[in-house]
């Protein structure tokens, strides 16, 4: 009935015919060709969904100093908690902030100098075992707030890598007239600080 419908709509329509008829095929639809808005391969294109298989990524002895992206989620401690702020009964029933850390100065996947950076960068998120700890409660959703720790992690491991700019001799030459002033300032306000102490002393014959 639902078939002999759907043609008469179609013919109608103009979409079809009288003498075509149509032949519906049954499909079968499996459970790879659906892919959900929030799945890791669509947050992180680049990261590697398949977290049981290890990480071998094609690289070559000029990129082994280098951070490639990648975060093997096996050497990451990942807990997840009640999340705090608006959201209603919906925060104190669901496990949303994700609490992310990984010890530093192990970590292989990071190149052995920016792992020392970092240790210096970024001291006040290190506790006293080495582990670098990064949090998120963005959103009321685990997957999102995990692929947001994921994301502080790199932009921290990017911050570190980036070397210093090298000046030029106007930017040196502006920095040393600089200080030279800020100096010249501060022995000056001294000499006015010392001759305001003099002036209130009362001298007694």
């Amino acid at each position: 009935m639902l078939r002999s419908a759907c043609i008469r709509q179609l013919r109608a329509m103009g979409l079809i015919c009288r003498s075509h008829s149509l032949q519906f095929s049954p499909r079968t639809i499996s459970t790879n060709d659906f892919k959900s808005v929030y799945s890791l391969d669509k947050l992180y294109p680049n990261s590697n969904p398949e977290f049981g298989v290890p990480y071998s990524p094609h690289s070559t002895q000029e990129d082994s100093d280098k951070f490639t992206g990648h975060i093997p989620i096996d050497q990451l401690t990942i807990k997840y908690s009640r999340s705090s702020g608006p959201g209603g009964q919906n925060v104190n029933k669901v496990n949303s902030k994700v609490d992310l850390r990984f010890h530093v100065p192990s970590a292989e996947w990071i190149p052995e100098d920016i792992r020392n950076k970092m240790m210096e960068k970024f001291k006040t998120k290190i506790n006293a075992r080495g582990e670098l700890i990064v949090t998120s409660d963005r959103t009321r959703m685990q997957i999102k707030n995990l692929a947001d720790c994921l994301q502080k992690v790199r932009e921290m491991v990017e911050e570190a890598s980036q070397k210093p700019k090298e000046l030029s001799d106007k930017d040196k030459t502006i920095r040393r007239l600089r200080t030279e002033r800020a100096h010249r300032e501060r022995l000056r306000q001294k000499k006015l600080h010392s001759t305001k102490k003099q002036d209130r002393n009362v001298y007694v014959d």
